[in-house]
């Protein structure tokens, strides 16, 4: 019984924390805060928060060339909303994968970053596809795994706020791979 209330209590809590998570990303624009951020220190801060909440989880960071320039792989950005954006692709890939195993990779070019979280998971249908950046929306991955629905819907509103787009493309049985291009300061 100690075991199913402290479970459903940290349901809650992450409720709770996507919830307010959801909150600050709808804030005015005007509101936050952005700063100069490099990508790839925040995706690996990221990695480390997502590795310590999902122990087992195993995170793989590919850098596909060499960073020649600081500028190539820095943003303006709000640290706190890119790191939840990031933590919540990383925990999915993690989380719907069979062996809780999931990779980033990390590209650059002069006027965006580009970022691929891949998984090797249980993928998604077309119809599943259309829904997922829906707040709320749980597909048929619910028996694989637990959740409330709102971090993609919140992870889309964050990388809009950072002028990127989010894109995702998903086989059945296969895995799924969703791209982050973000652009430069």
């Amino acid at each position: 019984a100690i075991h199913h209330a402290i479970s459903d209590a940290q349901k809650i809590v992450r409720l709770s924390n996507s919830l307010l998570d959801l909150a600050k990303a709808n804030y005015d624009h005007t509101e936050i805060t952005f700063k100069e951020l490099r990508l790839d220190e925040l995706i690996l801060d990221a990695r480390n928060d997502a590795m310590h909440d999902q122990p087992g989880s195993k995170i793989n960071i590919v850098f596909e060339k060499e960073i020649e320039d600081d500028d190539f792989i820095s943003v303006m950005g709000n640290e706190y909303l890119l790191k939840v954006a990031f933590i919540n692709l990383m925990e999915n890939g993690c989380k719907f994968s069979k062996d809780n195993e999931a990779a980033v990779a990390i590209t650059y070019f002069k006027d965006k970053t580009i970022l691929r979280f891949q998984d090797h998971g249980i993928g998604m249908d077309e119809a599943e596809l259309k829904h997922i950046f829906t707040a709320f929306y749980r597909g048929a991955n619910q028996q694989f795994a637990g959740g409330n629905g709102i971090g993609l819907s919140l992870t889309k509103k964050i990388i809009d706020l950072h002028k990127g787009t989010i894109a995702v493309s998903s086989q059945k049985n296969e895995g799924t791979t969703f791209t982050v291009e973000l652009p430069h300061i």
